[in-house]
């Protein structure tokens, strides 16, 4: 027999609410952390260019002038590493809230100025004294105005410039979620998608894929998007996880690029410095993104950041060709930070004559001419419609 009993019915359980995104719950604004850590990469560049790189400025060996800071110099290389990942932090940063138009600008107007001084002077210099580099030629000179010598296969008037390609490439790669609005879930899917791209790139060894995806150098700027992320919302597991692959590949391909700067410098130099160093640098943006920094606050710090650019730009060749002049005449121990103090000045002059008026003067031309052209483009529509 069947049972009579009535069955009782199943009140099913109401569904669990979905989890909004985490609001963001530190403004975004100037760092005056990472400023300190720019000036701290610019510095280490420096002291590898004029200590330890082969250039052949000084009249003798630099392991055997400067037997004390030859070592740490050594590891001045990094320093560019150490610019890539501040770089994720910083674009993502500055791109949130912008147009893809506007992004453009903002690179347009951070990136030309002082590289367009930088490159003119270099070649004057170059030119009245070639003493250390060859002179560049005039055509040259022109395709490095555009900052596209590399990929166009003409030589740079300065080697620190083969950088600029690399966070050119960034910038082009990061404008397709710029061009989309930029959101948590979109800078998130980015690094995800670029990252597995990059493996795709490295596995089938496309030479093509390759020059588009930076498969050597982009697990930099997607650990630096992940700290920006969590500097901006909060940590989690997924964030955690993008930093700590991308720390695990670049671990990895250091010891390539330790081998390259040792080829750059004439001789070996432990290993094992190069990963410490490179530890301490994720660990400094982390510091940044959890908010342990934020009583840095130091105005000079500012400053230096601002400095950091310039100094970059200026500093290798025309070093070098104050090393080649002064070294014999002057001290060495004198010669050497009273040349880093002078690139400094002539960075802080750059960025206040030069890039910073003409900073303004190329936004101004950017916002009218893109206002030409959203006119231009309303009045096809309007004119397209009469027709119609």
């Amino acid at each position: 027999m069947h049972s009579t009993l009535p069955v009782q019915q199943e009140h099913p359980e109401p569904p669990a609410p979905v989890r909004p995104l985490p609001e963001p719950d530190r403004a975004p604004g100037r760092l005056a952390a990472l400023d300190g850590l720019r000036l701290l990469a610019a510095l280490m560049v420096v002291a590898y260019h004029y200590i330890a790189f082969g250039s052949g400025a000084w009249e003798g060996p630099s392991r055997s002038l400067f037997p004390t800071a030859y070592l740490p110099a050594s590891y001045g290389w990094l320093g560019v590493q150490l610019f890539f990942l501040i770089s994720g932090f910083v674009i993502c940063m500055s791109c949130w809230g912008k147009s893809v138009g506007r992004f453009a600008a903002s690179r347009v107007t951070r990136l030309y100025p002082a590289y367009w001084f930088a490159v003119l002077a270099v070649s004057l210099v170059l030119y009245l004294w070639p003493v250390v580099n060859e002179t560049p030629r005039p055509q040259d000179v022109a395709v490095n105005l555009t900052m596209l010598q590399d990929p166009l296969g003409v030589a740079p008037v300065d080697g620190v410039y083969w950088t600029l390609w690399i966070e050119m490439r960034f910038y082009l790669l990061f404008a397709l979620v710029a061009w989309k609005g930029l959101t948590y879930r979109r800078a998130v899917g980015f690094c995800v998608l670029w990252a597995v791209a990059a493996v795709i790139a490295r596995g089938v060894d496309d030479r093509t894929l390759s020059e588009i995806l930076l498969p050597q150098d982009c697990w930099y700027f997607i650990a630096g998007i992940a700290f920006y992320l969590m500097y901006r919302f909060r940590p989690n597991l997924v964030l955690w996880l993008i930093v700590s692959g991308s720390f695990l590949i670049v671990q990895h391909d250091l010891f390539a690029a330790h081998a390259r700067a040792e080829s750059h410098m004439g001789h070996s130099v432990p290993q094992w410095p190069t990963l410490l160093l490179m530890a301490v640098f994720f660990a400094a943006v982390m510091a940044v993104a959890l908010g342990w920094t934020r009583r840095l606050d130091w105005r000079w710090l500012a400053t230096a950041g601002v400095l950091t650019y310039p100094l970059y730009l200026l500093h290798e060749r025309i070093g070098w060709v104050v090393i080649k002049h002064a070294d014999g005449h002057v001290p060495r121990y004198v010669l050497l930070p009273a040349l880093v103090l002078g690139m400094l000045q002539a960075a802080w002059l750059t960025h206040r004559y030069v890039e910073r008026p003409l900073a303004r003067a190329i936004k101004r031309g950017l916002e009218r001419a893109m206002t030409d052209i959203r006119g231009g483009q309303a009045t096809i529509l309007g004119n397209s419609s009469v027709q119609k």
